[in-house]
């Protein structure tokens, strides 16, 4: 099991030497994801400023990107990492397709799947020089005259990951990807019961073998003690309160019974009563969606006995901030490589 972080720096500047800090501490993978900033602008300046942690986006945004703009962006970064770069891509919902981005919705899973073969179906005539022929439900590609072709790697092309939530990506995800973001919000027992098994029908029916794809966690951790705790506890039930009000979430909290309160955390977004959110998410419920303890380092040392058999690479949900705990996180590096090995 392998030990990632996220890096979104807000200064794009400090992508460079905030990547090579954490390679320092050995963290494994860097993850940037679309949320206030662009995610691949980061990776192109963390490239050239570290040699070994693996680099990707978690997650970029499909669908407002054509499949051809986001593989040229994709070989490049694999070129500049000489093979580190990890493409994750995501769905994300309606309304933010719709009125955030501006781009028609219809049918993700489908359109997800016919982007994934579009853009591999220009690596693979970049690489081998073979006519470019993509004809699918959703997207067409015929034209690629060699003033265009970025010309081949030296390394192999760029692994393909998606998120998700419900069962369709994530069988789509063991049919033809290489990797699965599993959203923040899950507990073990929803990847042991629902999402690993969607996975693995998925692995199954294209008669893939069960190693054939790789499960990423982010995970919430609480740690302190008295007030600080108390405050890193209450971020965390925001946090969560906001993805359970999610409809489209709504599949983890049915398998714990917790229906009614998505409910009500539906109705209060719907409505604007953020600050009514977070006291909703139980004590219970925090125990299943974070893990705690009185020290960073000693949250993180927990994570690879939770995720034993069902992850192999996790991330704590926090972003790591190079001169911010860089004691606690060579503490937590520590920790994790003990208790995982």
């Amino acid at each position: 099991m392998l030990l990632d972080a996220a890096i979104n720096p807000p200064d794009l500047a400090a992508a460079g030497s905030t990547a090579a800090a954490a390679e320092r501490l050995g963290l494994s993978g860097l993850w940037t994801s679309e949320v206030q900033h662009d995610p691949f602008l980061p990776l192109a300046l963390a490239a050239v400023q570290t040699e070994r942690v693996q680099l990707g986006t978690a997650i970029a945004v499909a669908f407002p990107r054509s499949p051809t703009v986001t593989a040229y962006t994709a070989w490049d970064l694999a070129r500049a990492t000489q093979g580190r770069f990890i493409l994750g891509l995501g769905t994300q919902v309606k309304a933010h397709i719709e009125r955030r981005f501006s781009v028609p919705w219809d049918a993700p899973v489908p359109r997800l799947r016919d982007y994934i073969a579009a853009m591999r179906a220009l690596w693979q005539t970049w690489q081998t020089g073979e006519r470019l022929r993509h004809e699918g439900p959703y997207y067409t590609l015929k034209l690629m005259t060699p003033f265009f072709d970025p010309g081949p790697l030296d390394v192999p092309p760029p692994p393909v990951w998606i998120a998700g939530v419900n069962e369709g990506l994530a069988r789509m995800a063991g049919e033809v990807c290489d990797g699965f973001l599993a959203h923040p919000f899950h507990s073990v027992r929803y990847l042991r019961e629902a999402l690993r098994p969607w996975i693995a029908g998925g692995l199954t029916a294209a008669g893939r073998p069960p190693d054939a794809l790789q499960l990423s966690v982010s995970t919430f951790v609480i740690f302190g003690a008295g007030a600080v705790r108390d405050r890193m506890r209450a971020e965390v039930q925001q946090q969560i309160a906001f993805y359970a009000s999610t409809p489209n979430y709504a599949t983890v909290l049915a398998l714990h019974g917790w229906e009614e309160i998505g409910t009500q955390l539906t109705g209060l977004a719907a409505r604007g009563r953020w600050a009514e959110m977070g006291p909703l998410i139980t004590d219970e419920m925090l125990h299943e969606f974070a893990v705690e303890g009185a020290t960073f380092a000693e949250a993180v040392g927990q994570l690879p006995a939770r995720y034993a058999g069902l992850a192999d690479r996790v991330t704590p949900y926090l972003p790591f901030i190079p001169g911010q705990q860089d004691a606690a996180w060579a503490e937590a590096v520590a920790a994790f490589n003990t208790s995982a090995a």
